[in-house]
């Protein structure tokens, strides 16, 4: 398995060999250079841990430029493990956009864009259209009935009612990767993906 840490740049549209216009997202995939390299032996599970995105030095803290001292690069912004990459990796080395196969299919994970507290028609997609001919003239966005008052005298967990919606971790899978532009470290995959410009997502082959 190929895994990659990448940044949402954003969304635009591509035209296939048959004229059709397909919406695309575009991506900066890596480079991602190896922070650590977990084993049994050490760390009780084997993992490789890669950092993306240089940062300076002075927004760093001790602890970030000892641990990325080892590995000979800069502080990173982003460090994340992956448990079940493909191949031998030792410290400082790099991975590439080269990593993943133009001619297959990718999942990306990432974190969606937050709306804040939000009622029940946009959060659950409730109707929000009553009975208007009975007097009522107050309700076309209210949730209901949420339970019964007399037993069990409470709410049951999961109900469908107003919170915050979004800001939730979702992956997306099997999008097709349209085109992998290695000089500028750019995938291109077909659809959406979670997040806003300039987010961070992962990439897992």
């Amino acid at each position: 398995m190929a895994g990659l840490i990448g940044k949402k740049i954003g969304m635009t549209s591509v035209f296939s060999v048959e004229g059709k216009n397909i919406p695309c997202t575009v991506i900066q995939a890596g480079p991602c250079v190896v922070t650590q390299v977990k084993s049994v032996g050490t760390d009780g599970y084997d993992s490789i841990q890669l950092g993306f995105e240089d940062k300076k030095e002075k927004h760093a803290n001790r602890a970030e430029l000892g641990h990325v001292k080892k590995a000979e690069t800069e502080p990173k912004r982003k460090i994340l493990e992956f448990k079940e990459l493909e191949g031998e990796f030792k410290l400082g080395d790099t991975i590439t956009v080269d990593s993943i196969d133009e001619e297959g299919w990718v999942d990306i994970q990432g974190v969606t864009k937050g709306k804040g507290f939000q009622g029940v028609v946009k959060r659950h997609g409730f109707r929000g259209v009553g009975d208007s001919t009975h007097g009522q003239h107050n309700r076309l966005r209210a949730p209901g009935s949420v339970g019964a008052s007399s037993y069990p005298s409470r709410v049951f967990k999961g109900m469908r009612m107003a919170g915050n919606d979004g800001n939730d971790n979702v992956t997306i899978q099997n999008l097709k990767v349209l085109k992998v532009i290695p000089e500028s470290n750019l995938l291109v995959v077909k659809g959406s993906v979670p997040g806003c410009k300039g987010s961070y997502v992962i990439i897992y082959q």
